[in-house]
């Protein structure tokens, strides 16, 4: 059974891609894209709007609907959904349009972008709200903002303005998850926000785990707010698919490293499915060996046992 089997029937809540994409339409995407090596991918203010003109063209003709962005001096994030399983060309417009106007105005040679964007497929409402909050709390992280409010160069705005323009960018998706009430849906985002500047959650970039740990973070924090989001599963019902959270995860690791637990053949069988879901989360081998309390080796002998 390979990753994308499991995320057909609903049994994995979001995948890291580097190489192979997820390219289903519905699916939630939290994209990343850095530079290559040092070199920076904005170098004024021309710079910046020509990407978002160019994110606004790509996301109208491939029929992507963008919830959030953030553009740093060195790197991107982008929260969206393919309406059409169009993915992978709208990033291949949007990157490499990108790097030609900018390799050319600068008289530069080479890669700008270090290779393959970076995919996390988000299938359920909890993730969704952490990678945003994520997003426009980059620059504050990164220290080019005291509140990622006044950072220019994010979606943010369109997240605290009862009176924002239009625009091509759609926060109510996130936002509604929150609440009926405009008003109430910025002023519960705003306690969020606020909250997440002093987590530190690591780079996702770097780390694969960064948006989930800002999660379970603001999950204790918030208990009331993620009740609400497991109540309205907007993503479930978008994808059709039926999800196991995150504490089903945990219960099932928890049963794997009890002694007691006698190793029948659908024990073998669970044993298997789990380790498979946490290799599609991102964990390597010898994580996932640390995690459940055995060997690589044990790893790989339950991979290869046959479904």
């Amino acid at each position: 059974m390979d990753f994308d089997e499991l995320l057909k029937q609903g049994k994995i809540k979001r995948i890291f891609r580097a190489k192979r994409k997820i390219t289903s339409p519905n699916f939630v995407s939290h994209i990343t894209q850095r530079a290559a090596g040092d070199a920076p991918l904005f170098l004024e203010d021309s710079d910046y709007l020509f990407m978002l003109s160019n994110l606004k063209e790509v996301s109208l003709k491939q029929s992507l609907d963008i919830y959030a962005f953030c553009l740093m001096p060195n790197h991107i994030h982008i929260l969206l959904r393919p309406c059409r399983a169009e993915l992978q060309e709208a990033m291949r417009d949007l990157f490499a349009r990108y790097a030609m106007v900018f390799n050319r105005k600068y008289e530069r040679k080479g890669h700008l972008f270090g290779g393959p964007y970076r995919q996390a497929v988000c299938l359920d409402d909890s993730y969704l709200l952490a990678a945003s909050l994520y997003i426009h709390v980059n620059p504050t992280r990164a220290g080019l903002a005291a509140d990622p409010r006044d950072y220019r160069w994010s979606s943010i705005k369109l997240y605290n303005d009862l009176n924002a323009p239009p625009s091509f960018v759609k926060p109510s998706f996130v936002l509604d998850l929150l609440a009926k009430e405009q008003k109430k849906q910025i002023e519960i985002y705003s306690k969020l926000l606020n909250n997440s500047i002093v987590i530190d959650a690591g780079n996702a970039l770097e780390k694969t785990d960064a948006v989930s740990f800002l999660r379970k973070v603001l999950v204790r924090n918030f208990p009331a707010v993620f009740s609400r989001l497991r109540r309205q599963k907007q993503i479930e019902h978008l994808t059709g698919l039926e999800m196991l959270d995150d504490e089903e995860i945990e219960h099932a690791i928890q049963g794997m490293r009890d002694p007691k637990t006698k190793i029948c053949p659908d024990e073998k069988k669970a044993r298997k499915f789990l380790i498979k879901q946490l290799i599609a989360r991102g964990y390597k081998r010898r994580d996932i060996a640390t995690k459940l309390g055995i060997s690589v080796k044990t790893v790989y002998n339950i991979l290869k046992l046959q479904d």
